[in-house]
């Protein structure tokens, strides 16, 4: 059976339009194009359903053969989102009171999409954390109300099951997949005492002893929480708004981690400055981090906050796992000029280099072939469109947005684990009319008076830090451990410090003994005798170092003496030892 083909909604100033996906981006014939400008379009989580509102009304359709499955006359709705499995619809709206009514009226609907009924209308000032959030098979739904967290099961939004409170809780995230679900917690700190979050494992909320990890931290304004796709770990970046040394404009930012068992790290990071962004693989079992003043680093890490593969230094600022997980994006938009790195996390092996300029939206398409950039306004307002391309850097699909016209957003419809399967990494680039977008190389500018010269690295503003796979001497291995590491410097610097007293011993030599030219090790088959013929080879070896280092005029001792008037008994061993080879 061949695998569906991806949906891609586009919402600009001039309505509403689905288009059949990669690589032709075709209008889907089973849905009329919306004229009236969209403030928001959602699909839901098994891609299904797709949900948009106009300013009319809400509007909820199939997304197979486009009928309508209900409308809403809710003309000030501002978002909506589908609970997991499309049984309940919340819509938003901008909180406002008058004169008559000084309360307000409620602004969160939950409506069941089987009957169209309201099942509750709640009040929520505040566009953070506005919806529910549901576990995936809708046994439980939360939601922060002052400073408590009220937990709601199978949809029941009357009765409130159980309550969390901790004091000033501010923010909170639900666990991914099913029963049992688990709720990571922050509050911030107060009056010198650290912040903290907390992992807790529904319904069970008796106090501190019943936390399954808790981590404490200073340095926190607030907070982005983030648990990987199994459930067993959360990473928490926390930020201030201000660096009180003055180091860096975007304040100060730190990585925690914490995971189910009980295990807590605080991520080291490798340079500093500001962490730009984190996504976790959707293995689980690593993440990515892209951090440090530019040029960016961007470094994977393990369960162990061990980091797995440095991929140096460069204009980045995003990173975007595939969703089978088997190729990562590294990108720099916004400020950036649009570069794009596409790996192979499996080889740690580059893949191609597009360059995107202008653009403000990057995300993968579902079947982990294609993806589509963006430039939307109001981030930008000129020059907006959107491209489908190939991940070997080949675009594949280009629409310009007509003079007059804005594009505000495109999304991609999503489908349930497992629909497309991993396909095997391309590195030559997919056929295309309209070509490639590698990237082309460029001089960087240098100033008149050092264009005659040549470049050195005094005239160069950043130098770039390559992969570690590529780095002078690599072999392509792991990176080491942090005890490894550790130790290899430690054995670096006591070689430093040798060859520092003693220069000379580790020069080689222009005229070596006889023994320093013996021809390559051969066995005779008695290991005893090897190992005989390997002890001689080394005292040997001692002896032309003390010989190079008395030729220095420095002062022997008696011990290496009596060591060197040992050569001839030592070559006489070493012949006799040989012709039994």
């Amino acid at each position: 059976m061949a695998p569906p083909i991806p949906i891609l909604a586009v919402r600009g100033s001039d309505g509403t339009v689905l288009l059949r996906g990669p690589p032709n981006c075709e209008k889907n014939a089973d849905f009329q194009r919306d004229p009236l400008q969209s403030r928001y379009v959602a699909f839901s989580k098994d891609g299904t359903l797709f949900a948009w509102c106009n300013g009319e009304k809400v509007t909820v359709v199939k997304v197979a053969d486009g009928s309508q499955v209900r409308s809403f006359d809710l003309p000030k709705t501002a978002m909506l989102e589908f609970s997991p499995l499309n049984t309940v619809l919340a819509t938003w709206q901008v909180y406002s009171k008058t004169q008559d009514n000084p309360q307000g009226d409620a602004n969160l609907q939950l409506w069941d999409l089987k009957t169209g009924t309201c099942l509750k209308a709640l009040y929520q000032k505040k566009v953070q954390g506005w919806c529910p959030s549901w576990s995936d098979d809708e046994k439980i739904a939360v939601r922060s109300v002052n400073n408590e967290l009220h937990f709601f099961e199978n949809n029941d939004f009357i009765n409130i099951a159980n309550k969390l409170h901790l004091q000033k809780v501010s923010e909170f995230m639900l666990s991914p997949g099913n029963q049992p679900s688990k709720v990571a917690v922050y509050v911030p700190g107060s009056k010198g005492a650290p912040s903290f979050v907390r992992l807790y494992q529904y319904p069970n909320f008796g106090g501190t002893t019943c936390a399954l990890a808790n981590k404490s931290f200073f340095k926190a304004d607030r907070v982005t929480m983030l648990w990987n796709k199994k459930a067993t770990a959360v990473l928490v970046q926390a930020s201030i708004e201000v660096d009180k040394t003055g180091a860096s404009y975007y304040g100060e930012q730190t990585l925690h981690y914490l995971a189910t068992n009980g295990e807590t790290a605080a991520v080291q990071l490798q340079k500093n400055g500001p962490i730009y962004d984190v996504a976790w693989s959707p293995s689980s079992t690593e993440f990515c981090v892209v951090y440090g003043f530019m040029p960016a680093k961007a470094t994977v890490y393990n369960l162990k906050c061990d980091p797995v593969f440095d991929f140096g230094t460069g204009p980045r600022n995003a990173v975007y796992y595939s969703p089978q997980g088997h190729i990562l994006v590294l990108a720099g938009f916004g400020n950036l000029r649009g570069q794009m790195e596409v790996w192979d996390v499996k080889k740690w092996k580059q893949v191609s280099k597009p360059q995107v300029p202008d653009s403000t939206h990057f995300a993968w398409c579902p079947d982990g072939e294609h993806v589509v950039t963006s430039t939307c306004a109001p981030r930008l307002r000129v020059s907006n469109g959107y491209k489908i391309w190939h991940y070997t850097g080949t675009v594949l699909y280009k629409q310009d947005t007509p003079t007059g016209t804005e594009l505000w957003e495109t999304v991609w419809q999503p489908f349930p684990d497992g629909t497309f399967p991993e396909r095997p990494v391309k590195y030559q680039a997919t056929p295309s009319e309209l070509g490639s977008t590698e990237a082309k190389p460029t001089q960087a500018y240098r100033p008149p008076a050092l264009r005659n010269k040549p470049v050195t690295a005094s005239s160069k503003l950043h130098e770039e830090e390559p992969p570690q796979n590529m780095r002078p001497g690599a072999t392509g291995d792991k990176q080491l451990s942090k005890t490894a590491l550790k130790n290899q410097k430690k054995r670096e610097a006591k070689k430093a410090a040798k060859q520092e007293i003693n220069p000379d011993a580790l020069e080689p030599q222009s005229d070596p003994s006889p023994a320093s030219n013996a021809q390559p090790e051969t066995s005779c088959g008695d290991p005893e005798t090897d190992k005989k013929i390997k002890s001689v080879k080394k005292k040997l070896k001692a002896i032309d170092e003390l010989k190079a280092l008395q030729a220095t005029g420095k002062p022997i001792q008696k011990n290496q003496l009596e060591k060197m008037e040992k050569e001839a008994q030592l070559m006489k061993e070493l012949e006799d030892l040989q012709l039994k080879v």
